[in-house]
C-alpha cells in the first residue's frame, strides 16, 4: 500500500527556512511522480512543485520560484522542499503527492495525484 509521510513543518520567522520532507512508502520513490501542494485556511489547495520520476524535470510555481526548491533522493525513497525566505503568506498545510501510474512527466494538477500525505502546518510569523 502506497503511503506518503511528511515532516518539517514549524513555526518560523520571516525571512526563515525550513525543509519539508515527504517519505514515500510502498513504493520506490524512482517510480513515482511528486509534488508539493499547499492550503491555506479558506482557500483552495494549490499548486507548490512538482518533480519527474528521474529527478531530472521540475515545476515551481510563480509565487515559489527563486525561493522554493523541490529535490528528492530515490535511494532514501524522498522529497523534499527547501522553503526560504518564507512570508507570512506562505503560511498553509503543505502535502506531498505521488503519481505511481503516470509517464515520467511533471505534473502540477492535483487530480493527476493519486496518493495524498496527511500534510505539515508550516506558520510563517511577521
Amino acid at each position: 500500500q502506497v503511503q506518503l509521510v511528511e515532516s518539517g513543518g514549524g513555526l518560523v520567522q520571516a525571512g526563515g527556512s525550513l525543509r519539508l520532507s515527504c517519505v514515500l512508502f510502498g513504493r520506490t520513490l524512482g517510480s513515482a511522480v511528486t509534488g508539493w501542494f499547499r492550503q491555506a485556511p479558506g482557500k483552495e489547495r494549490e499548486f507548490v512543485a512538482a518533480i519527474n520520476k528521474r529527478g531530472g524535470g521540475t515545476n515551481t510555481a510563480d509565487f515559489a520560484k527563486d525561493r522554493f526548491i523541490i529535490s528528492k533522493e530515490n535511494a532514501k525513497n524522498t522529497l523534499y522542499l527547501q522553503m526560504n525566505s518564507l512570508k507570512p503568506e506562505d503560511t498553509a498545510v503543505y502535502y506531498c503527492a505521488a503519481n505511481v501510474d503516470d509517464y515520467d512527466v511533471v505534473l502540477v494538477r492535483a487530480s493527476e495525484y493519486t496518493h495524498w500525505g496527511q500534510g505539515t502546518q508550516v506558520t510563517v510569523s511577521s
